[in-house]
């Protein structure tokens, strides 16, 4: 990938630390999570884990030496599993291992299945400043058809719970969901905006490969349905003063997640844990790796240091695609000057897919920005499509 050599400076990194138990496997999560059966060695399991992320971020530590993290993501399966004492330990050593912007947002994903108001308190002490909730339905019908172990009532106590900790507090919720009615869709929008979090997300249901929905698929509102709940619920958010700023994302001023755009705008992240993905920049390439996605398999490969299970560079032919793929989810669009500088790539390259995609009316451009047009977001793979070679 030789035009990448031109890139000045990498771009702004983050690190993601992936946490792969959950209580119950959702229906329709192709997520790397598994259930952890064995309760009662649950300790001493956080325990083995939490070694073995130290040891995967020093085995990392060349890749990324002398660059300053911007943000830290706990994904999962289910973070909030981990007590506070666990989180603790963990980012002691991430801070004594790298360098760390002083401000730098700090998220922790937890399910209100497994809240724990003494966990929420050992996590920020340990330095979390966000919590994102996995609500997905205040509804329980629907909370019962997506599998979810808790139900309207201990979702509406955890945001109380995770609002007197945090003063950043996102809530991740759904629509289309199986038998779903619009009223329905707009009951949870109501009820999600009635709370005055920081942060929403809505996400489309969709069925994945590898999941037990699309083994059994559900019935899903047809898809003329599911556009009108999606436009109904941006009105709803509009509303009470979020700003829509990504395909799934709404939020108030200031208050977007830092770590998520950083992925968004093509920007550099190292993943630990097992199944974790990284991308990162270096002078004459750009890479992506993962790591081994069984949570036993991965801690055996850490102890002999070999924790990639596999490790690709991004040549020229495809980053137009990756930067696409990611940069088009923003509402404002980006830059040319960020398209050039992320790339090494002159915007004179891809002026035949700009004036196919502007021809489609999908796009919008001018001297400065490109921008996807309301259809160019309602309609965002066929916008990418462009852009595959």
């Amino acid at each position: 990938m030789s035009q990448t050599s031109r890139l000045a400076m990498p771009p702004p990194l983050s690190l993601y630390i992936h946490i792969p138990w959950c209580v119950k496997k959702c229906p329709y999560c192709d997520f790397n999570s598994h259930e952890h059966k064995e309760a009662q060695n649950f300790t001493d399991l956080e325990s083995m884990y939490v070694d073995a992320l130290i040891k995967d971020l020093e085995i990392s530590l060349p890749k990324i030496w002398g660059r300053k993290i911007h943000s830290i993501f706990f994904g999962g399966g289910t973070p909030s599993l981990f007590s506070g004492k666990a989180i603790q330990k963990i980012l002691s050593q991430v801070r004594a291992l790298t360098p760390i912007l002083y401000d730098a947002e700090i998220t922790l994903e937890a399910n209100p299945g497994t809240i724990d108001t003494n966990h929420f308190e050992g996590y920020k002490d340990a330095g979390v400043t966000r919590v994102s909730l996995g609500i997905q339905s205040f509804n329980n019908t629907h909370l019962k058809a997506l599998g979810r172990i808790h139900d309207s009532s201990e979702a509406k106590k955890g945001i109380e719970i995770a609002m007197r900790h945090f003063d950043e507090v996102n809530l991740d919720l759904m629509y289309a969901l199986p038998q779903q009615t619009l009223d329905e869709a707009i009951d949870d929008a109501k009820t999600a905006t009635s709370f005055n979090t920081q942060h929403l997300s809505f996400y489309h249901l969709t069925i994945e490969p590898n999941t037990f929905f699309f083994k059994h698929p559900p019935k899903l509102p047809l898809d003329d349905e599911s556009a009108v709940m999606q436009e109904t619920i941006e009105d709803i958010l509009s509303q009470h003063g979020y700003e829509h700023y990504e395909t799934s994302a709404f939020a108030k001023p200031k208050s977007q997640c830092q770590h998520n755009l950083n992925y968004w705008q093509f920007g550099d992240y190292l993943g630990i844990g097992a199944g974790a993905h990284s991308k990162l920049t270096f002078h004459d390439k750009m890479i992506r790796e993962s790591r081994y996605k069984n949570p036993k398999q991965y801690m055996e490969h850490i102890k002999m240091q070999n924790m990639i299970e596999s490790e690709t560079i991004i040549h020229e032919n495809d980053l137009v695609f990756e930067f696409m793929m990611n940069h088009l989810r923003l509402i404002n669009g980006f830059s040319i000057q960020s398209f050039e500088e992320k790339t090494g790539l002159n915007i004179s390259s891809i002026n035949k897919e700009l004036k196919t995609a502007i021809d489609k009316k999908l796009i919008t451009k001018d001297h400065e920005m490109i921008k996807p047009t309301l259809l160019g977001q309602r309609f965002l793979n066929d916008l990418l499509s462009i852009f595959l070679k």
